[in-house]
């Protein structure tokens, strides 16, 4: 894989993306809704740390819908603009390009965070706390790293699909929900638990929480994060290897296009 495609499609991602309405209403209006109403809804929980559940959780929604909809619209365009083909077949690294499609919009969606403390510090007041600043900085590295491993694998999903939004739509809210960005994990049902703990962000997101509160346990962060970055190789793995099988199929059918 080009380093020097990576950080071109990167470059050239970013500033494409910036100018989409589409994404630039996830990227600033976004998180200022969801701050509200993940305020509203913790205001008479009990809860008196908002950090960790209405600006955290407002900023990380917003970061996995600006990696959604590089997932699903940027592929979606190339495709219909009769690029994606060209893109494939081009002596640069298709991985690369898609790749830095996703870094792009994940760099760029770091913004929510920022814009979910802002919005939550000026209409609510919210104290701005955080009990361990590096091992904050340390989980939300490892987030961005599981989110753009985990886009990948949808990109390689939805590289022959002419339905990639649709499917987007259906993987955006349930990852959320079953990930706890926006409550606790442990209030699911233990079937569902399953589910989540099979599912990296659950660990990113608890992580961050813990960095929030500040972290008592050392041992048991450490731990979490090393169960986060096994999942996440375990995702990148998946995502060679559907990328290796689509390659294989394309060079078959010379084409593209789904039957």
């Amino acid at each position: 894989m080009s380093l020097a495609v990576l950080i071109s499609s990167m470059h050239v991602q970013m500033k494409q993306s910036f100018v989409r309405p589409m994404f630039r209403f996830c990227l600033l209006a976004n998180p200022v809704l969801n701050t509200i109403l993940l305020y509203e809804m913790y205001r008479n929980s009990g809860e008196d740390n908002f950090m960790a559940y209405v600006v955290l959780g407002a900023g990380l929604m917003g970061i996995w819908s600006c990696i959604c909809f590089s997932s699903a619209g940027d592929i979606n365009r190339e495709r219909y603009s009769g690029t994606l083909a060209l893109i494939f077949a081009a002596p640069a690294s298709f991985p690369a390009i898609i790749l830095g499609k996703i870094l792009g919009n994940t760099i760029l969606s770091l913004v929510t965070l920022v814009i979910s403390l802002i919005t939550a510090v000026v209409f609510f007041h919210v104290p701005v706390t955080l009990g361990s600043p590096l091992l904050f900085v340390i989980a939300l590295f490892g987030a961005v790293v599981t989110f753009v491993v985990i886009s990948s694998v949808i990109a390689c999903l939805l590289t022959l699909s002419r339905k990639t939004e649709l499917y987007m739509n259906c993987i955006e809210i349930p990852l959320i929900l079953l990930c706890g960005f926006a409550f606790p994990v442990t209030i699911l049902p233990k079937a569902v638990q399953t589910i989540s703990y099979a599912l990296s962000p659950t660990y990113a997101v608890e992580l961050m929480r813990m960095a929030v509160w500040g972290v008592d346990n050392i041992a048991l962060f450490w731990e979490k994060f090393g169960i986060m970055v096994g999942i996440t190789a375990i995702y990148a793995i998946l995502s060679w290897l559907l990328y290796r099988r689509i390659d294989r199929r394309v060079r078959i059918a010379a084409t593209l296009e789904v039957a």
